[in-house]
């Protein structure tokens, strides 16, 4: 204790700018914890959270004993996996690709360019989706009848949706996660390209056997934080676009949007706890088990 407090004292600055994100982790991430007891209880805004009535389990027995919750529980897993995998694929590419540009006004621009759509609103680009998937108007159903082939009623068609939101996730962040691992091949020495210059390897080579096996450890995190959420779907992203279209829901209905629903529409608070608390338990399960499976493989690459 007396050693800690002596390297607080000795870099009181440095936890001084600490102090802010610390509150903010403890006011929005840890005091909201409590509200996990309405889970187990039967909520009434008259009672409040602490008059209401002990249910023990029954709001987890109610979620449990339908087919919805494993429905909401694969379309989660399915879509992140999608996220996860292609986001990650094509920041890639996008990140090596901007790397081997020479010409620094061309490359700030693309920079700017592929990162603008991160600062796009969900409402925003459920507007646009709409736009190019719209049955009647869409653009892209025009272009399909300009060239004779039958417009697609893409808003009654479950199966394709998945692809959509993939493409439209890709985007959208895969040019935020290409300026994070730009900024880990600009921290890589520059000796390696050098040593496989002088021993004739290609520029596609370097790329393959230097700047991916470097930045492996950059990736493995960035994959562990995205398994992290694993278990929580985009709300914003999947509710921004697909609404209260119940069609879709067998294919773009997530954990978060079915639990909003049922606080929604039947005002079950309770319901809707245990429903987040099954979340996060699994989210924490998720995440520790990856977390044990790359320690296994990589020290280094372990978040803890």
């Amino acid at each position: 204790m007396r050693s800690m407090l002596r390297d607080i004292a000795r870099n009181r600055f440095l936890y001084a700018m600490a102090v802010p994100g610390i509150l903010f982790l403890v006011v929005f991430s840890y005091i909201p914890l409590a509200g996990h007891v309405l889970a187990f209880k039967n909520f009434q805004i008259s009672q409040g959270i602490w008059g209401s009535d002990w249910a023990g389990l029954n709001n987890f027995r109610f979620f449990f004993s339908g087919r919805d919750w494993m429905q909401v529980t694969f379309n989660t897993l399915y879509l992140n996996v999608l996220f996860i995998v292609f986001e990650m694929g094509f920041a890639l590419l996008i990140a090596i690709f901007l790397n081997e540009i020479r010409l620094k006004w061309f490359k700030r621009t693309i920079q700017s360019v592929v990162f603008l759509p991160y600062f796009i609103s969900w409402v925003v680009v459920g507007y646009m989706t709409f736009i190019l998937f719209n049955n009647t108007d869409g653009l892209i159903n025009h272009a399909l009848q300009r060239n004779g082939v039958r417009a697609v009623d893409w808003y009654q068609t479950p199966w394709v949706w998945p692809i959509i939101l993939t493409l439209v996730r890709i985007w959208k962040n895969a040019g935020y996660l290409s300026i994070i691992l730009l900024a880990a091949i600009a921290g890589l020495s520059t000796d390696y390209y050098e040593s496989a210059r002088l021993d004739g390897a290609s520029r596609l080579q370097q790329m393959r056997y230097i700047t991916l096996p470097l930045l492996k450890p950059q990736i493995i995190i960035l994959i562990l934080l995205g398994i992290g959420r694993i278990f929580y779907g985009d709300f914003g992203m999947i509710y921004g676009i697909i609404g209260d279209n119940g069609i879709l829901f067998p294919t773009t209905d997530v954990i978060d949007t079915y639990s909003y629903r049922a606080l929604r529409q039947l005002g079950d608070f309770s319901m809707s706890s245990a429903i987040v608390l099954y979340q996060s338990v699994m989210g924490l399960i998720a995440v520790v088990t990856f977390n044990w499976i790359v320690r296994r493989i990589d020290q280094d690459s372990r978040l803890f």
